[in-house]
């Protein structure tokens, strides 16, 4: 199997209907209902968590304020942290802090009472664990798709094609815990490839399993392409048939015991958004 560079494609759509409500809305000379310059720390009526919304954007998600707290899974650091910077930019009022880490790590943190607003798993499972806990505010919805990648140093010395290779004699390997989603699919897809093999570390993220083939500890490690994508400038990626069979599903939530309710709402929306949607797909993630 030849080695393939993971490369991104290239992929907003305005909501008639919410340029017909800010119309009226100014049309109205009232603001009532709104407070851009809400914050996390000030009170809040019951139910509307610490800030309120603030009307609509263009692209049809409901403005924010305040602080907002999301718990993501490793491997959507690079594209969440972007997409933080752009729902600031679209809601002056908001501040977006991340906590990255590994799906099942994040649940533990959140069914333990971290404060949080919103949950992004790389996973249903890891999801599950949150909403059998009673911890999400509505259904998950699932906003992307991703598959793995063996992931090589720059110009792959030890010229790997497919999972079989992993298990020869010699070849260290990475992979991430059965407990970490990316673990849990690494596992799946060795099963369809009938390849068993004894990895040289289990890491907590896939973050942390990348970061071995980048120091040259391991010849080798599963990690999803998107991550392969990301990290271009350092390692190569070989694509393989059996990550078909393991393909894991992105859900996210807002949170029940968000303290920012409206800010949770809105970033969930926000990453459905076509605007958010063109950014992820073009990182190499699958559209749902």
């Amino acid at each position: 199997m030849a080695i393939r560079r993971l490369t991104a494609t290239r992929f907003t759509a305005t909501a008639a209907a919410a340029l017909v409500l800010a119309l009226g809305a100014t049309a109205c000379g009232s603001d009532g209902g709104t407070d851009a310059k809400s914050s996390s720390s000030s009170p809040a009526a019951p139910g509307t968590g610490a800030a309120t919304g603030a009307g609509t954007s263009a692209a049809g998600v409901p403005k924010a304020s305040g602080a907002i707290t999301v718990f993501a899974a490793a491997s959507l650091k690079e594209t969440f942290t972007d997409l933080g910077k752009k729902f600031e930019a679209a809601n002056p009022g908001a501040k977006v802090t991340f906590n990255f880490g590994g799906s099942s790590a994040l649940a533990t943190s959140i069914n333990s009472g971290a404060p949080a607003d919103v949950f992004a798993a790389a996973s249903p499972a890891t999801m599950k664990t949150v909403t059998d806990a009673g911890g999400a505010a509505g259904e998950p919805k699932t906003f992307v798709r991703n598959t793995l990648a063996i992931a090589v140093p720059k110009g792959n010395p030890k010229h790997f094609a497919g999972l079989a290779d992993l298990a020869a004699p010699g070849v260290k390997v990475a992979l991430c815990a059965k407990e970490v989603p990316c673990g849990a699919a690494a596992l799946t897809a060795l099963k369809a490839a009938n390849v068993n093999l004894t990895p040289v570390t289990l890491e907590q993220d896939v973050k942390g399993a990348l970061t071995k083939v980048e120091l040259g500890e391991v010849d080798a490690s599963l990690v999803y392409r998107t991550d392969v994508q990301a990290d271009a400038a350092k390692i190569d990626g070989v694509e393989f048939p059996e990550a078909a069979k393991a393909v894991n599903d992105y859900p996210i939530a807002a949170l029940a015991k968000a303290p920012n309710k409206d800010g949770a709402a809105a970033f969930v929306a926000y990453i459905q958004s076509s605007e958010a949607q063109q950014v992820l797909t073009a990182a190499g993630f699958q559209a749902p």
